[in-house]
């Protein structure tokens, strides 16, 4: 059923170009939406509409021209679609932000700083976690990841066509590849503490048989913690740079498989 929605007469004073625009804006807010750095909960509801909007501008002059939908039904359908491959694009950029955070939690288990500070994000994260994810954030965007994710909204237009639902037997696949891909880089972002745990409890137990009259969890407690600050110290450039390494190279190659 044809509904005829939009008047002749403000069409006309709008132009297609602003429906152009308003249907790129729908998939550019989705996505914006769980960008890194954009989408946190301390940004404010109205910041993070001025940069959808402002990647809107940038990206609707680089693709083609959508035609004005002349039903209400078309428009629905298209916001859907739209809001479905903006929410999944924008949580295959996300899912890194959530690796570090997986591989401080992994770390701050092993060194036992799970619960020396508390983040201030949306979810409780130790210290580890949340240095990881403050200084990935923040040493993407240092390197240009604005421009990385205007090119991705760009080219994300030859991957999935305005209006056509991403095939699930495509979608689910690439989804639970990311993901698997997550946890494993999560695990080798973590190995130093982790390899380091593994090495300070069997020295512990060593010493605790070899001497058991020595309280050795008095003496292997600061240990243990300084030593996973330490590793923090030196490791930390290391880790941001290999994790910086692959997510921009999600960029150049969405689709592909995981490394």
């Amino acid at each position: 059923m044809n509904f005829e929605f939009l008047p002749p007469e403000l069409v006309a004073l709008l132009g297609a170009g602003f429906w152009h625009a308003a249907i790129v804006f729908l998939r550019l807010a989705a996505m914006v939406a769980a960008l890194p750095a954009i989408s946190e909960e301390f940004v404010p509801t109205n910041v993070k509409l001025v940069v959808a909007i402002v990647f809107t501008l940038i990206v609707a002059p680089s693709v083609p021209t959508q035609a004005t939908p002349n039903s209400l039904f078309l428009y629905g359908g298209l916001a859907i679609s739209e809001a479905i491959i903006g929410l999944a694009l924008g949580f295959g950029v996300r899912i890194f932000v959530l690796t570090l955070q997986t591989a401080g939690s992994i770390a701050a288990q092993s060194t036992s700083l799970s619960q020396a500070f508390g983040g201030i994000g949306a979810e409780p994260m130790p210290a580890i976690g949340s240095f990881l994810v403050f200084a990935g954030t923040a040493f993407a965007v240092m390197m240009g990841l604005h421009v990385k994710v205007a090119e991705f909204m760009i080219q994300s237009y030859q991957l999935f066509p305005v209006g056509q639902f991403p095939p699930a037997s495509e979608l689910t696949p690439w989804i639970v590849t990311r993901v698997s891909h997550s946890f494993s880089m999560s695990f080798a972002l973590a190995a130093p503490f982790v390899i380091t745990s593994v090495i300070y409890n069997f020295t512990l137990g060593f010493i605790s048989r070899a001497m058991p009259q020595l309280m050795v969890s008095i003496i292997g407690a600061p240990v243990i913690t300084f030593g996973g600050m330490f590793i923090l110290m030196v490791a930390s450039p290391m880790i941001l740079m290999y994790w910086a390494e692959v997510f921009f190279g999600f960029f150049a190659d969405p689709t592909g498989g995981a490394r």
